[in-house]
């Protein structure tokens, strides 16, 4: 048997060289960008609202603003993620456009969300950023919304076919085949498409140093009390912000 000073010698060391325990992950911070200056939609307060209780549930530090002047470097500097939450027309001067790029140069993350891509139409850069702007919508009505990816973490908890009632936009152009699409709607479902058989809904891709992820539901209020369109979001959010696996871009469509 060991002296007793010897083990008490054999404890300390023990102790003494045991790992310090793994220092508490940092919160993702998430801000939430709703500045309009074209249409304004009815639903931006309660997606503000869920966006938070979403935050609050899953670790996230939420701040919402429709301050353009919080678009410099300084002021970007510490959000993961930045969501543009249905907005519209000219938002930012070019010093805050100038600012927003070199924040996704660094590597930040955009989510859009509806009319996001109702936005800044006379910036090239966004343009490519949000992969395609609105170009007309039919009345808000019930569609169908397939599937096309089972495995990122903004689609992986829905069904096959998504049966949902929201104004479903057409847009101007296809995306470019860098960009990884999520969801499409099937027009025989309701009335008004004008894409046809390739009408994407969700979709998402790396830009520019950054990753950029959209969808374009969330124009009416209950849509932000749909728990599966609350989850997708929320998985928009996590996946742009760099959480989450680099998805592998699809084909040209």
């Amino acid at each position: 048997m060991l002296p007793r000073t010897g083990g008490i010698l054999l404890t300390w060391c023990v102790l003494a060289t045991a790992p310090a325990p793994a220092p508490a992950p940092s919160p993702l911070n998430v801000l939430v960008f709703s500045r309009t200056a074209a249409f304004r939609h009815e639903s931006i307060s309660a997606g503000v609202v869920a966006i938070r209780k979403d935050g609050t549930e899953h670790g996230l530090v939420v701040t919402a603003t429709e301050d353009a002047g919080a678009f410099t470097d300084a002021g970007l500097s510490g959000f993961d993620a930045v969501v543009f939450l249905s907005t519209s027309g000219d938002v930012l001067n070019l010093r805050q456009q100038a600012a927003f790029e070199r924040y996704i140069h660094s590597g930040g993350g955009y989510v859009g969300i509806h009319a996001a891509a109702d936005t800044e139409h006379d910036w090239p850069w966004y343009g490519r950023l949000v992969g395609a702007w609105l170009k007309s919508h039919p009345a808000i009505q019930d569609a169908v919304v397939e599937v096309t990816d089972r495995t990122h973490p903004s689609t992986s908890m829905l069904p096959h076919r998504w049966p949902r009632r929201d104004e479903w936009y057409d847009y101007r152009s296809e995306l470019p085949g860098t960009v990884h699409v999520l969801l499409s709607l099937d027009e025989r479902s309701y009335e008004g498409g004008s894409m046809g058989n390739n009408h994407p809904i969700a979709w998402c891709h790396d830009y520019d140093g950054g990753r950029s992820w959209y969808t374009g539901g969330g124009h009416t209020i209950e849509s932000w009390s749909e728990p599966l369109f609350l989850k997708h979001v929320l998985g928009g959010i996590l996946w742009a912000a760099g959480t989450r696996p680099v998805t592998t871009p699809s084909a040209p469509q």
